[in-house]
């Protein structure tokens, strides 16, 4: 049975994509700092590791064949980034592991090209995104030495899955029990999301399709490429009830950031609202032959429950 390591356990992206592997089979270790695995890891072998200390992540992925590297510090902390990548490196490379890693749009800064491939250049305009490709560029050489090989698969903005921190949760839906559906940005603006379940299977279907893959390869997950009204019409048909529709207020958090640094690294990245782009992939479907993808409707509702919000499904199941 393959074994797999789960770095970021605890987090919402590293519980789903732990799940994932469960279900397709894998022996699947959950890496966080307690060592307490998350009630959704149910069948997870529970282990401690720091990703700060070198020698404590090696020791915690002894003997896996894969680590899947879901660390994110808090958005006020990405000095750690770089460190926990170099010493996940080291943890494959100790133990002969494949790295799986999610990557992210901010690679390509502002202005944001409209269509994104696995051809198109990086040309990161932000701290964020000069240090996602200085991670990247890790990986690669890392690939290109023989020491660890690298599969990559880039994603927008996450919805779905239990836990708190993304921009559905925090904004989009923040006020849909109150009945308003909150805009990040201009409601007809074309944005790429990505409905986490699909995507950890995704990541499942690679591991299972490493023969067709090289050392080092990022590749594009094609998601919800959507606006705004779209999001709006499906949690309206998953409430059975209309939404009123309101805008973020930017201004309010551009007049606090030089006050609150949560506030100024949001803003830094506010061009991501702004700026219409969509992820395009010319070697996925190829690879693993069939793109995960929920339909937009059913990864909504599914959504709003996981996140405690009562749909016209979990009202039904109650009555």
């Amino acid at each position: 049975m393959t074994k797999i390591a789960i770095l970021g356990a605890n987090g919402r992206l590293g519980r789903v994509v732990g799940q994932a592997f469960i279900n397709a089979g894998f022996d699947v270790r959950a890496v966080t700092r307690t060592g307490k695995v998350p009630a959704e890891l149910k069948g997870a072998t529970a282990v401690a590791g720091d990703a700060l200390d070198r020698q404590s992540l090696i020791r915690a992925t002894e003997g896996v064949d894969i680590i899947f590297n879901g660390l994110n510090p808090i958005y006020t902390d990405w000095g750690k980034c770089l460190p926990m990548a170099e010493n996940v490196m080291a943890a494959c490379h100790a133990n002969d592991a494949l790295h799986l890693f999610p990557g992210t749009v901010y690679n390509y800064g502002s202005p944001m090209p409209a269509v994104i491939t696995e051809d198109t250049p990086f040309h990161p305009t932000t701290e964020k995104g000069r240090i996602r490709c200085a991670m990247e560029e890790l990986f690669r050489r890392e690939a290109d030495a023989g020491r660890v090989r690298t599969i990559l698969l880039r994603a927008g903005d996450f919805f779905g899955g239990t836990g708190s921190g993304s921009w559905f949760d925090l904004v989009v839906a923040a006020k849909i029990s109150k009945g308003i559906y909150t805009a990040p940005g201009p409601a007809d603006l074309m944005h790429e999301w990505v409905y986490l379940p699909d995507f950890a299977v995704g990541f499942v279907a690679l591991a299972k399709n490493l023969d067709k893959l090289g050392s080092y390869e990022a590749l594009n997950f094609p998601g919800h490429a959507v606006t705004d009204l779209q999001i709006k019409a499906a949690a309206e048909k998953a409430l059975g009830r209309p939404l009123k529709m309101t805008s973020m207020p930017w201004w309010v958090l551009r007049a606090g950031s030089p006050f609150v640094a949560m506030w100024r690294e949001i803003v830094s990245m506010s061009y991501l609202r702004f700026e219409p782009h969509q992820l395009a992939s010319t070697r996925l479907e190829g690879i693993i032959r069939e793109i995960p993808h929920t339909p937009l409707d059913q990864a909504v509702a599914q959504a709003l429950e996981d996140i405690g919000i009562a749909t016209v499904k979990t009202t039904s199941k109650a009555a």
